[in-house]
């Protein structure tokens, strides 16, 4: 029964178009009440403890670097670096996307404001080049959700934070799920666009492209700083996003200039925005999954899957098609914040990896961001590209069945994330 009545409660606040911050809240009062009892202090205290955790400092300051980054025009740097090198090949400037989605991914940790970066300095230059625009949007978008599976990750820091697992080792993890995505993506768009008739770039000289290298360096070594010191135990993540947000305000302020000191006024206060609307879905979900926890709900849940924990492949092939079909319905970090209790005990008992479930998990919510009618990434490239839902649908398809065989492959051999993590961790 309070399995019931949770759901029902969350998809019919939904469904009346509440913001799924209030509908968490509804919701987890209902079940409080269904379950025999109504405490305002308790979910008082439920709500400030869910947001107060030191791990989740890192998603302000690591959205506050993303702001600092598409101020001081750092995206342009990196695309005219990646451009420098294979704006000459038939099909470049698709390149040229999937390799600044990889930089970028090591930056921000957004595929929303990747793709916002990337799509709006790229498509146009790809619609002028004669490249089909909605094959074009949609590798954009599919690119652009690289980056919560490679480090730093906002969306990995809350699953982190949701399930207790380290996330040092989640970042680790991430790295080479995240590589095998985009030569995936590289493999699909030149199969897609070898017969295209485009406009190819000269090939640069080598002072050209050492130009370009010198030109974006300080971007380029933002990653490095950021992995590596985590890799050396320099700093945690969330002293990273620390680290991310004062190295993209130097770069940008000092070393390229491109951004002013009254500009930083700006940044903060959309940063604030948008962390503000992050962290009060975080302490709703966290309310909750406490009210879950209460009702025991996740016992109940794990009783009825009981067959398939013998089973872990199979449990983590069924687990992944009802996170497919919720991904369709729901963004990546209310379906994190909301499944990640509630899998978390099956999981265990099961003899499952945290960290491994964890990647197969983002990235399956990642591929969530590119499914109608939500399809958050979708949108944004839409709009950047101006094209149609319809058209990008189009455009995107073979790039997410691409995608998901990627999926397929790590559920069904875990050592790819496993294995990898010994030598970077």
């Amino acid at each position: 029964m309070p399995p019931i009545v949770f759901l029902g409660s969350l998809i019919g606040a939904m469904a009346l178009g509440m913001p799924i911050a209030y509908a968490l809240l509804v919701s987890g009062i209902v079940l409080m009440i269904s379950i025999g009892g109504f405490d305002t202090q308790l979910i008082a205290q439920n709500l400030v403890n869910g947001a107060n955790s030191f791990a989740l400092l890192a998603v302000p300051f690591f959205i506050l670097a993303g702001e600092f980054m598409n101020a001081g025009g750092i995206s342009k740097r990196i695309i005219s670096f990646a451009l420098a090198f294979v704006g000459h090949i038939r099909g470049g400037l698709g390149y040229v996307g999937i390799i600044a989605a990889v930089i970028f991914a090591g930056l921000s940790g957004s595929a929303v404001a990747d793709t916002a970066a990337i799509g709006a300095v790229l498509i146009p230059m790809m619609a002028k080049a004669g490249y089909n625009i909605n094959r074009s949007a949609g590798l954009v978008a599919a690119s652009g959700i690289i980056a919560p599976i490679i480090p730093p990750s906002i969306a990995l820091i809350l699953y982190g934070v949701s399930s207790g697992t380290s996330i040092t080792k989640l970042f680790m993890a991430g790295i080479v799920p995240g590589l095998i995505i985009a030569a995936a993506l590289v493999i699909t768009w030149w199969w897609v666009a070898r017969k295209d008739q485009v406009q190819v770039y000269p090939r640069q000289s080598m002072q050209q492209v050492l130009i370009a290298g010198k030109e974006a360096f300080w971007a380029l070594m933002m990653p490095v700083i950021i992995i590596g010191g985590m890799r050396l135990g320099i700093f945690t993540p969330t002293e990273a996003g620390i680290v991310a947000a004062f190295c993209a305000l130097f770069i940008s302020v000092v070393i390229y200039r491109s951004m002013k000191i009254k500009d930083i006024y700006q940044c903060l206060i959309s940063a604030a925005k948008t962390s503000s609307v992050v962290m009060f879905l975080v302490a709703a979900a966290m309310l909750s999954s406490y009210l879950i926890t209460v009702a025991n709900v996740t016992t109940l849940i794990t009783d009825w899957m009981a067959p398939l924990i013998e089973q872990p492949m199979l449990l983590m092939f069924v687990i992944n098609v009802v996170v497919f079909l919720v991904g369709t319905a729901m963004d990546l970090t209310p379906t994190v914040l909301i499944l990640t209790p509630v899998l978390m005990p099956m999981i265990d008992a099961a003899g499952i990896d945290p960290v491994y479930f964890g990647i197969v998990f983002i990235l399956n919510n990642c591929i969530g961001l590119l499914t109608p009618p939500v399809g958050t990434v979708l949108n944004v490239a839409a709009g950047v590209s101006k094209i149609s839902m319809e058209d990008i649908i189009k455009g995107v398809t073979p790039f997410l069945i691409v995608e998901i065989m990627v999926l397929i492959l790590l559920i069904l051999f875990p050592g790819i994330v496993t294995a990898p993590l010994g030598w970077f961790h």
